[in-house]
């Protein structure tokens, strides 16, 4: 899960986009500091408790629709914290009595709205992602790399979409299997030997990565649209053979070159060095 904060009058609102699902998450407290106005964040933890466990008494759906991530809390450690989606707090919002009420209802509207913005048009997606990558300092041959790969991807999940497969823990399943025929790891252990923890895998791909995983799901696209792959059974037939022949391309290119493509290589920001006695 990729984290990025948001700001709704200089208030930083902590959230979450998660790959896998392609839903924002955001933290329910940091809303509720924003409709309570409080400055003690112990303060606003305490309201949440109580708001939430009442709601809870009264059987309502906002507290099940809730759920809990890892967050970058006040001491700079990850925390797990009750998380929710934009449609959720827009009635969680209702909740709390506040002149912030509206404002915060309007701010969420505009995620959500600018989120289907993207669905229709993928093309404005595609243009923020590459200011953002630009400002992190990504080459433009990278950044192009980097659409390009996005562009097959979009078009592989359009195609899940169309063919019985649900948004979320099935999309989730696919690339899973493509990753691991095509690199010989899974998602989960590839970030971990880039380092990564909640930073999205597809941005800290060397330019290799990123070609032979658009490779991958160009080829599982094609092959699912031969057959008409529909529902599970069949479209992970296709991510394997898909996946498989980026992984032997991969192969080929490694006893040729000598060097593995799957790598290490990332773009996180140099590790501070911890100050010891000497």
């Amino acid at each position: 899960m990729q984290p990025q904060p948001a700001i709704f009058e200089e208030h930083e609102i902590r959230r979450v986009y998660d790959e896998a699902t392609e839903t924002w998450w955001f933290s329910v407290v940091d809303i509720v500091q924003v409709l309570t106005q409080q400055a003690d964040y112990q303060a606003v933890r305490n309201y949440w408790k109580v708001l939430k466990n009442r709601l809870s008494k009264e059987g309502s759906e906002l507290v099940t629709n809730c759920n809990q991530l890892k967050m970058t809390a006040e001491d700079g450690k990850q925390r797990l914290t009750d998380v929710a989606t934009a449609e959720t707090l827009l009635r969680l919002v209702q909740s709390v009595p506040s002149p912030k009420a509206e404002p915060i209802k309007l701010w969420l509207a505009k995620v959500g709205y600018e989120r289907m913005q993207e669905l229709a048009d993928p093309a404005l997606s595609l243009e923020r992602a590459r200011e953002t990558w630009q400002k992190h300092g990504r080459s433009e041959k990278w950044v192009q790399q980097r659409m390009t790969g996005q562009e097959t991807r979009n078009k592989l999940t359009d195609y899940w979409a169309n063919h019985d497969i649900k948004e979320g823990e099935e999309y989730a399943i696919l690339t899973n299997i493509i990753h691991q025929e095509w690199g010989g790891l899974d998602v989960k252990a590839h970030k971990a030997m880039k380092g990564l923890k909640t930073q999205n895998l597809r941005d800290h791909m060397s330019e290799a990565e990123l070609i032979f995983t658009a490779l991958a799901e160009l080829s599982t696209r094609q092959i699912a649209e031969s057959v008409d792959a529909t529902g599970m059974n069949e479209n992970e037939a296709a991510a394997k053979t898909g996946g498989g022949i980026a992984g032997n391309a991969r192969k080929a290119l490694e006893a040729k070159s000598g060097k593995p493509v799957v790598s290490k290589e990332n773009y996180l920001p140099p590790a501070r060095k911890k100050l010891g006695k000497k």
